[in-house]
């Protein structure tokens, strides 16, 4: 049974009225709480009430569910794997610890992120220093991946204004052929002509000749969503950088990197958009076959459009959506439930993504329960990506999509399944450092936060108990 939780999200409250710009007397008289209330709450010695809830809704539109299932939660999980790191000893920073500064002080908590980041990347660089010593084009500069995959994360995956302009520009394509439909707008908007070469890259474009080179072996799909990724860049650049300012990059390669995930972004949601697509979500109960068939997509960009239905007012299932590649590396992180990846090494091996490379074709499903006692189902399957020629190769991925086993009853993933059943889920975790598990037979170091007995002369399923 789910345990209800005390609210404390003293950090937002402060966040909406600093940006509504009101006093906290005129916060509170808008809340209908006592100001003395209001600032227990704002500093976190009490927990946000019904009323508070309610009024915030009424009052100002926000929407409280996402404010008290997202951001804490994620970086609470993010700084104790952070923490694991044996750079910080042995003696482990105490969970409370850990909630009270993301709820308190959550800039200061990304900050701390962003160094241990830099430090792990450092030590990267200095292990390869002897390699590169006296060359002058490897700089020991941060990537900035990192930094974009987590302005996306914290975003929910989801940007409101770049998906209402992509669902406006679809109104507007109409129906018919949608390869024909998107050469004649790139023709009639902005003087681009549109190519297919059989030796062209995925997306070639020439901004003096006007020329937007496809590859012809790519599926239709993918030619669709590469349009649409140009004409996102052409026609909804002010957008794009708009929402680039506020993400407040430190370097322009992570700048120049996310927006190329924004114009993808926008590509996904003008292929399906958000009203139409939730509506035939539901209708199909999220069935990622037929869904694909509907809007000519493919089933990872089915899976990464079911992860971004995060719209105030018009929310669909909250899922989580990943890509693994075949070393376990995860390439694609998004998630709109309590479940986090890990960052810093590699993922639960008794997740079932990491075994739909055995099974191609095939969707696997699984009933999983974290160390927080929260239960999923999650579906896997492998996606290929052929390179369009014998000799060019084939690039191989599993993709992984999930929610919260309370949405069962809205998913046909979950019909035949004993949900009921306790020994039907499978444990699972984040990282082997942060999961308190004493008897996982897959474990590959020890948890932090755990003491360990080593007796010599006996060996269980690892060479030492966790106690």
């Amino acid at each position: 049974m789910a345990r209800t939780r005390k609210l404390y999200v003293g950090a937002k409250l402060r966040e909406i009225r600093v940006r509504l710009n009101l006093t906290q007397a005129e916060y509170a008289a808008k809340l209908g709480v006592s100001l003395s209330y209001l600032n227990q709450m704002e500093n976190n010695h009490r927990p946000v009430s019904a009323r508070v809830i309610l009024s915030l809704a009424q009052e100002f539109g926000i929407n409280v569910a996402e404010i008290a299932a997202g951001s804490t939660e994620r970086l609470v999980a993010d700084l104790r794997e952070a923490l694991a790191d044996p750079v910080f000893g042995p003696d482990a920073t105490p969970l409370g610890d850990v909630q009270l500064v993301a709820s308190n002080a959550p800039n200061l908590a990304r900050a701390f992120l962003t160094l241990h980041r830099a430090h792990l990347q450092t030590n990267e660089r200095l292990a390869q220093l002897n390699e590169v010593l006296g060359r002058e084009d490897s700089p020991l500069s941060p990537l900035p991946w990192e930094e974009v995959r987590d302005f996306f994360h914290y975003c929910d995956n989801y940007f409101d204004a770049i998906d209402r302009a992509a669902e406006y520009f679809a109104s507007q394509l109409g129906g018919g052929d949608r390869l024909a439909a998107l050469a004649e707008w790139l023709r009639a908007r902005h003087g681009v002509t549109l190519v297919l070469d059989p030796a062209a890259p995925l997306r070639r474009y020439d901004p003096e000749a006007r020329r937007l080179v496809l590859a012809a072996h790519a599926a239709p799909a993918t030619q669709a969503f590469q349009i649409l990724h140009q004409i996102g860049l052409l026609e909804y650049d002010d957008l794009l950088e708009a929402t680039l300012d506020l993400a407040r990059f430190r370097a322009e390669a992570s700048r120049a990197i996310c927006k190329t995930g924004l114009a993808n972004y926008f590509a996904g949601a003008a292929l399906m958009p958000y009203g139409r697509f939730l509506e035939r979500a539901e209708a199909l109960r999220h069935d990622m076959e037929a869904l694909a068939q509907t809007f000519d997509a493919s089933i990872e960009q089915v899976g990464q459009r079911l992860s971004s239905l995060q719209r105030i007012g018009a929310k669909g299932v909250p899922f989580y959506f990943v890509r693994v590649d075949q070393a376990g590396t995860i390439t694609k992180r998004h998630s709109a439930t309590r479940l986090q990846f890990t960052r810093f090494g590699g993922a639960c091996p008794l997740w079932n993504v990491h075994q739909a490379f055995e099974t191609p074709g095939r969707f696997l499903r699984q009933l999983a329960e974290t160390p927080d006692g929260a239960r999923y189902i999650s579906l896997a399957r492998d996606v290929s990506k052929p390179g369009g020629s014998f000799r060019a190769p084939v690039r191989r991925y599993a993709i992984g999509l999930g929610c919260e086993i309370t949405h069962a009853a809205q998913i046909i993933y979950a019909d035949d399944l004993d949900i009921r059943n306790d020994a039907s889920y499978q444990p699972i975790g984040i990282s082997c450092r942060i999961c308190e598990r004493r008897a996982c037979h897959q474990r590959a170091v020890p948890p932090l936060e755990r003491r360990l007995s080593v007796d010599p002369n006996e060996r269980g399923l690892l060479p030492y108990a966790i106690l």
